[in-house]
């Protein structure tokens, strides 16, 4: 069964549904590009755009990381639900400790990452490689059916597509990035301070570690955020408990309706304290966005684990809206559905 998490960078294109697992099918960059040509002049407007953009953004970061100290325990790590996928190691139930540790109350925001770059200059790895991994949901029509037509797609994820000059900023490409006011916009008609709540996107595994590093804190490993996720829960499939939709209610932000094509709710990130948090105070564990970790997947596979599942997850096709899924993808790879928190030792 294909992953939610979508395609790594620079993997071989056109693997089947069969042969695909958690971010193993992916495409190549240079063959697959989309480009987006702009003129000299609307270069130069474009740049003075994200420049204040990235100003506005980055003066409605918060001053204070909102950390939550966990004095940590042994709990029971992983599942053999049946709603769990045994290929991506989430068995067997073992039972593990952890020393305490605090770990942030939501994902990394828009605002916090711009503050960020606006300090240090940071290029992330999708402005470096100069393209990032789109839902094609989430494009305007025109565009596409024209990504449709020059990009080739991932057999087992074909609604993804590699966007020019998609980025953390933009994430939906240039004019059609996802910020509020722009037309043609995902959030056109949102307002600026929503989207600075929102996860930031289209951030590698480096890139994660780099904010890490600037803040003075550290990604959690895959232990702790398990630990934390399930909130004080013990072999509970989410993070509030057994039942999904409590009394037929959201409690996380997944994807509605026939996947891909016939959502019957907006799909694409919500701010990223959206939902009431688990018992340890943390907001949106599961769903939203992906959330990197600094462990490995195995032994023999040493790509970074994701963990939570994201906005795009469905039960059609992936279930890994729960504590114990588990994905991954190679250090470089940026998405639109891909974020990270913070953790630091105590």
């Amino acid at each position: 069964m294909a992953s939610c998490c979508g395609p790594a960078r620079n993997s071989p294109i056109g693997a089947s549904q069969e042969e695909a697992s958690p971010a193993e099918v992916g495409v190549e960059r240079e063959e697959s590009r989309t480009e987006v040509r702009m003129s000299g002049g609307e270069s130069t407007a474009a740049s003075a755009v994200q420049s204040q953009l990235l100003a506005e953004l980055a003066a409605l970061a918060p001053q204070d990381l909102a950390m939550i100290g966990l004095s940590g325990g042994s709990f029971l790590m992983g599942s053999e639900d049946p709603l769990a996928y045994p290929d991506d190691g989430e068995g067997p139930v073992r039972e593990v400790s952890v020393d305490g540790f605090a770990i942030a109350a939501t994902t990394v925001t828009v605002a916090q990452f711009a503050a960020f770059v606006a300090a240090t200059g940071h290029r992330t790895d999708a402005e470096t490689h100069g393209d990032s991994l789109v839902f094609t949901g989430l494009l305007a029509e025109g565009l596409a059916e024209g990504l449709a037509e020059t990009t080739p797609s991932v057999q087992a994820t074909p609604w993804w597509r590699p966007v020019t000059g998609a980025t953390w900023l933009q994430p939906s490409g240039p004019g059609l990035n996802g910020v509020p006011g722009v037309p043609g916009s995902t959030l056109e008609g949102a307002s600026l301070n929503d989207w600075a709540r929102h996860p930031v996107t289209h951030v590698s595994h480096a890139d994660a570690e780099a904010y890490a590093q600037w803040v003075g804190a550290r990604l959690p490993t895959e232990t702790e955020w398990e630990f934390a996720s399930r909130g004080g829960l013990e072999q509970q499939p989410y993070p509030w408990g057994s039942v999904r939709e409590p009394q037929g209610l959201a409690r996380m932000n997944t994807f509605t309706g026939v996947f891909p094509d016939a959502p019957t709710m907006p799909v694409g990130t919500v701010p990223a304290d959206a939902f009431a948090p688990n018992g340890f105070g943390l907001h949106n564990t599961t769903g939203n966005v992906w959330e990197w970790t600094s462990s490995h997947f195995s032994d023999h596979d040493r790509r970074p684990v994701l963990r939570g599942g994201s906005y795009m997850c469905h039960d059609s096709y992936c279930r890994r809206y729960r504590t114990s899924a588990r994905s991954a993808a190679t250090p470089d790879t940026s998405l639109g559905h891909t974020g990270f928190r913070l953790a630091i030792d105590l």
